[in-house]
């Protein structure tokens, strides 16, 4: 008899939350970073993003027709803002704490979920990301980096022609090639590590 019950509660359907509107929308948006940053794309379906935000499929499907749909809209959302990069009073010191900003938002949830679609996505489904990474990633963090330098620039520790915009590549690309190929995941002293090895003596005014 124990057993009969036990059996009965385990395929008891889970209880779901009635909740609407934005309310609603804000848990399904979540649901689908959290299910992304942990499954991966190829492991993301609806019915498990259903499933996280505790409502029903058709409550998702009604809102957006395909899983695309909804990772466009939940990384909108869900993407940290980098909007600010403050006076440390050196080229070494901005570096170092905008460099930890970004390490965080690229080890948060979103920060995960972002990688997910940029490491597994074929060239067709990333195409309908690009707008997001690129409104939300590529151009807040250029600017912040290109803030940075100039302020350098006229602080007088950054030579005066280093605002190529290749320059400005370098810590993004690095921090992405050793997080995905070398599985860092970018400690105080590795962020340390490649200013003063990297970026300092690429950016410091040349002398003799």
């Amino acid at each position: 008899m124990a057993n009969s019950r036990w059996t009965a509660a385990a395929e008891t359907p889970p209880v779901l939350l009635r909740r609407r509107g934005p309310v609603l929308e804000r848990a399904i948006l979540d649901a689908a970073l959290e299910q992304l940053s942990t499954v991966g794309w190829g492991g993301l379906t609806m019915e498990g993003i259903a499933a996280r935000a505790q409502t029903g499929k058709a409550a998702v499907y009604r809102r957006w027709p395909s899983k695309e749909d909804l990772v466009v809209d939940a990384l909108q959302a869900g993407l940290p803002t980098l909007d600010e990069a403050t006076d440390h009073g050196s080229i070494r010191e901005d570096l170092f704490q905008l460099c930890r900003r970004v390490r965080d938002a690229m080890f948060s949830t979103s920060g995960f979920a972002l990688r997910s679609v940029l490491y597994e996505c074929d060239t067709s489904t990333a195409e309908r990301f690009h707008g997001v990474i690129v409104r939300r990633v590529i151009e807040p963090s250029t600017q912040l980096f290109r803030e940075v330098v100039c302020r350098g620039i006229a602080r007088g520790d950054v030579r005066s022609n280093a605002t190529h915009e290749l320059v400005f590549d370098v810590i993004p690309g690095l921090m992405m090639y050793r997080s995905k190929m070398c599985g860092s995941e970018w400690p105080d002293e590795d962020i340390a590590e490649m200013i003063d090895q990297v970026m300092v003596p690429l950016l410091c005014p040349r002398t003799g």
